[in-house]
């Protein structure tokens, strides 16, 4: 594997802290990540996502949904089962798992249902005002002390 040093990226970039925290940790994981459970991230607006998550044989008791640091975790523990089953063929994995999902700034979590075996879990950016553009006016002169622009003469 290819070590990649992202020293210049941040000695180029100021405030991009994330972005390059983001691509180490990219380049630095681990290739067999689990693929249990399998999930869907579709895009529903332009600053809205949904990430959907097959939960088959999973109770709404029995999964948990929690946001730490930026980082949306989703686990799930099936309950010990009361009866004994004798199986023939058992396909559905119930078994643990821990799934975490790194979330940008300002990304928040709306709503989680459970239906039909999937766990839908919306999500939406709202960007505050303060950190929206806005467009600042050019004056042809000077500006007082007051701020007033004067013309140049």
């Amino acid at each position: 594997m290819r070590n990649f040093d992202l020293a210049p990226l941040y000695r180029a970039t100021v405030g991009f802290d994330q972005v390059a925290d983001l691509m180490d940790r990219v380049l630095t994981s681990d290739v067999s990540q689990p693929s249990y459970p399998p999930y869907n991230i579709e895009k529903t607006a332009d600053d809205a996502w949904r990430i959907s998550i097959a939960v088959a044989g999973f109770t709404e008791d029995e999964l948990s949904v929690e946001l730490r640091e930026n980082a949306l975790l989703v686990s799930a523990k099936k309950a010990p089962e009361d009866t004994q089953r004798t199986y023939l063929h058992r396909g559905i994995a119930t078994r643990a798992f821990e799934r975490r999902f790194h979330l940008a700034d300002h990304v928040r979590v709306t709503a989680a249902s459970h239906q039909d075996g999937m766990l839908h879990i919306d999500l939406v950016r709202e960007v505050p005002e303060a950190l929206k553009p806005r467009r600042i006016e050019i004056t042809n002169g000077v500006r007082d002390a007051a701020g007033e622009a004067r013309p140049v003469n």
